[in-house]
């Protein structure tokens, strides 16, 4: 396809072909901000000491934290029936948790930056014989060189919000051309769906949100009832998947919120754990007492913020809280997924800015499972009145939960859009040892 590319894309093959050279520069000033694992940088550059598993092999690709949740169910499903995986993600974060939920067996490596040399290095180590991508992580030499190596693409669980949809339309060509070479596409909504078949995308099916079917996160006991020992009976606010701004927020909030409740302790757990040490400047600067759980502390008596800068302890704090405000929401972001608070029993609150899940956010607030609050004024306030109305905050847990687990079924459905590929493989790999 290489002589039929747009003029966008073969410009981004020359410069990133141009930038290859400068790679080791970014992969430094990322590892300087803690955005790169130290001892495994040369799988940016294709690089790897791990040998290829015999047979087949099933690779998945998602940018992050997110998309890595989201497919685990998937992958272990696909794993049961006798594959070999390859799971990529591109943050040091996801790399943990592949390394707390996959299972034994399972590879985990960092996808390759973007540069044809190291993507070739790459496809030709592992030799795919499927590919699965999550969501909407489409970078644009992966895909060309794994397309050309006659390897089947395969989004999944496709999302594309209609901000997104408005850009890529200005670049119809581009993004066509991208699209075109995916062997199916599983939509999440059919507004998603409808999207990507405007854009371009062959066999649009829609097959439903797999966060939904995620199981709710694991908190490993001894940690749980140390916290619960710590916190005793004092009341419990949480923030999950905070942003930078929205902690200023909460921390206001909390300041209100104690004329009533004294004794409140307020857990604030950022969308990147790194910034927890920056939370704690905040509170200081607020005038409230933070403590670190990075520091390995746990909330005194006297701790009004407590951060939770750890990675893969969400389940802690939702069940420590029965009260959750889901941060990216009240800044441009698009707001943090609600489904593991809902799951484990939680009462959700969310900002206005919710397009990342806006389906799921629309049907959680139609059923009085959620509600939206504005502005630091509203979240004081909606905050006040589910912990001042335990009644009422159990009715709205209970609807979140029930709404939740009845949007449920998209594992099962992608995996009947995956069935003839993955059989394909295993009659591929029969025929060979005939």
């Amino acid at each position: 396809m290489a002589d039929r590319l747009p003029g966008t894309l073969r410009t981004y093959r020359l410069l990133s072909v141009l930038a290859t050279p400068f790679a080791p520069l970014l992969l430094a000033r990322r590892l300087s901000r803690g955005k790169e694992h130290r001892t495994r940088m040369a799988e940016r550059r294709g690089e790897t000491s791990t040998a290829r598993p015999p047979g087949p092999l099933v690779w998945v690709h998602g940018a992050s934290v997110g998309e890595l949740a989201s497919a685990v169910p998937l992958i272990e499903r696909i794993r049961a029936r006798g594959f070999n995986l390859l799971v990529t993600t591109g943050t040091v974060t996801s790399a943990g948790v592949a390394e707390q939920r996959l299972s034994r067996g399972i590879i985990h490596q960092f996808v390759p930056l973007d540069s044809p040399r190291f993507v070739r290095r790459f496809i030709h180590h592992w030799q795919p014989d499927l590919a699965l991508f999550v969501e909407s992580d489409l970078w644009p030499n992966l895909m060309m060189e794994a397309a050309s190596d006659g390897v089947p693409l395969i989004l999944v669980n496709g999302r594309l919000s209609e901000s997104s949809y408005r850009r890529w339309r200005h670049f119809p060509r581009t993004i066509a051309n991208l699209l075109e070479r995916f062997d199916l596409c599983l939509a999440r909504t059919p507004s998603d769906g409808n999207r990507y078949d405007e854009l371009g995308a062959p066999r649009v099916v829609t097959t439903g949100n797999l966060k939904l079917d995620v199981p709710a996160p694991p908190a490993d006991a001894a940690a749980l009832a140390a916290l619960q020992k710590a916190v005793q009976n004092r009341p419990v606010i949480a923030a999950a998947s905070t942003h930078q701004g929205e902690e200023a927020m909460v921390i206001e909030a909390h300041k209100r919120l104690r004329e009533r409740f004294p004794d409140l302790l307020t857990i604030i757990a950022p969308r990147h754990p790194e910034r927890g040490p920056g939370i704690g400047e905040i509170a200081a600067a607020a005038g409230v007492n933070a403590a670190l759980r990075s520091l390995r502390e746990k909330p005194e008596h006297t701790t009004d913020i407590y951060v939770a800068d750890t990675m893969g302890e969400l389940g802690l704090v939702y069940r420590l809280a029965p009260i959750v405000f889901i941060g990216g929401s009240l800044v441009r972001h698009g707001g943090q997924n609600p489904i593991e608070a809902a799951k484990l029993g939680a009462a959700i609150l969310h900002g206005p800015q919710v397009s990342n899940f806006e389906e799921i956010y629309a049907t959680l607030d139609a059923a009085n499972g959620a509600e939206q609050v504005n502005n630091t004024d509203e979240l004081a306030r909606k905050f006040e009145a589910w912990l001042a109305d335990p009644t009422t905050r159990a009715e709205v847990a209970k609807i979140a939960h029930t709404t939740v687990e009845g949007l449920g079924g998209a594992l099962e459905r992608t995996m009947r859009a995956l069935d003839p590929y993955l059989l394909q493989l295993r009659l591929g790999q029969r025929a060979r040892h005939a």
